[in-house]
């Protein structure tokens, strides 16, 4: 296979294969992530054209976001079953088709069915806990920093590529813009084919960083560790052991926060909440970009200081910002000075909550089942998208502001940043594998 060539002349040069794996991981979630952020920037033209309100649309996208976080827990078990790379290539097969088919919706029912079920199957598919997969496979050593990158990508592609939509949509229409979404799903779904390999020992390698000895430690412990069969029901059950830790719930509730005060709101209703000021799509959209710039530097930095500092109070000084700045916006006067600053405070933490919460995950529950349970952690992450969602655009419709929505998801903020102090420092907590 091409793969064992290619990593045969990495290896020769002292690259480990892992690096290229995340490599096409990140770019597969990055492709992701801008499918998931570009409906938000054709909310107005789709309510435009065919008469449909603001929530009507935004309920689409809300359906979305859970889905595409529902689907987590039990993408880890087919990650197991069928393998990353079929995995991955479904996954971008999905939301290709999904994004292609859309040009031809007429109906409303058409709109659900293509961008809240295809697109968050698919997306579901390759959520965060494909990067917390491979992190954990194929790392041993900067493992946090592998998750930060690869975390990064999921918000920067949410924010990087709307000004292009956007300038596309002005220019040529709202179905221009879901071309190069469709093309990078073809050409990175054949990378994917051709170059992820499941786990290093397919390749012959060790994770990067592990030691021999280091390798024939953990190899002991896995054939002392009972054995746990993969199955659409382990999912349940591991819920129903980690549901018992109250560490699982603060964990959850902070990242329903979290998802309630990033894509579920920022992402969906931003442009439209531009508009309402007199902003236009393009330039609100490149605000957006800014965003993702920051977030690409605050998330990695996020991955290094989380091998290094205490998460909970990492946590704590994320959402705490983040509150600020949200329930500051709406006085901002949407200039290019208060959107700059908008865009720095709150960018720099918009997914840099996830490596201090995937540690926090990883030292309370065990590697063993980490990625399970932080699946459903970053579920409620999706459950609380779809609530601002919708909520956004119900505060639209109902009170023709998004100014109640912002002061919620700010004061939510505020609760998250003194419950992320509440987490205890404790010892894995003993989750018992499935039985067959």
């Amino acid at each position: 296979m091409i793969s064992n060539r290619v990593a045969a002349a990495m290896r020769s040069r002292g690259i480990h294969y892992g690096w290229l794996v995340a490599g096409v991981t990140f770019l597969t979630m990055l492709t992701m992530s801008a499918a998931l952020g570009l409906p938000g920037a054709m909310l107005l033209p789709l309510a435009h054209e065919f008469g449909w309100t603001t929530q009507q649309v935004s309920s689409a996208l809300a359906i979305r976001f859970a889905l595409y976080g529902l689907l987590g827990p039990f993408a880890a078990v087919l990650m197991e079953r069928w393998g990353l790379r079929t995995v991955m290539c479904l996954g971008l097969a999905l939301v290709g088709g999904a994004m292609a088919l859309v040009t031809f919706t007429s109906q409303l029912w058409q709109l659900f069915l293509l961008w809240s079920l295809m697109l968050g199957l698919g997306t579901g598919l390759t959520a965060l806990v494909l990067g917390a997969v491979v992190a954990t496979r194929w790392f041993a050593a900067r493992r946090g920093l592998v998750v930060g990158l690869l975390t990064a990508s999921a918000a920067t592609g949410q924010l990087a590529f709307l000004p292009l939509a956007a300038w596309m949509i002005e220019h040529w229409g709202w179905r221009s813009a879901v071309w190069p979404v469709v093309a990078a799903s073809v050409l990175f779904g054949l990378i994917a084919f051709l170059l992820v390999r499941d786990r290093p020992s397919d390749l012959g390698l060790r994770p990067y960083g592990e030691s021999p000895e280091e390798g024939a430690k953990n190899q002991a412990a896995k054939a002392t560790a009972p054995a746990m069969t993969m199955n659409f029901a382990t999912p349940f059950k591991v819920l129903a052991e980690a549901s018992r830790s109250g560490t699982f719930w603060v964990l959850a509730a902070t990242f329903f926060i979290c998802g309630l005060s990033t894509n579920g709101l920022i992402q969906t209703h931003f442009i439209s909440l531009c508009s309402d000021f007199g902003l236009g799509p393009v330039p609100a959209a490149s605000v957006l970009a800014m965003m993702g710039a920051f977030d690409f530097v605050g998330t990695v930095a996020s991955g290094w200081l989380s091998d290094r500092y205490d998460s909970r109070k990492l946590l704590f000084w994320y959402y705490g910002l983040r509150g600020l700045s949200l329930i500051w916006l709406p006085h901002s006067g949407f200039t290019l000075v208060g959107l700059g600053l908008f865009a720095m405070f709150y960018g720099l933490d918009w997914i840099a909550t996830v490596p201090p919460t995937v540690k926090l995950t990883g030292a309370a529950f065990g590697p063993q089942k980490a990625g399970m349970v932080f699946g459903w952690v970053f579920a409620a992450h999706q459950l609380g998208a779809a609530t601002a969602a919708w909520g956004g655009g119900l505060s639209r419709t109902v009170m023709a502001s998004y100014t109640p929505a912002l002061y919620v998801a700010g004061g939510a903020c505020l609760v998250a940043a003194l419950l992320a102090l509440a987490v205890r420092r404790s010892v894995p907590v003993k989750v018992q594998a499935a039985s067959a």
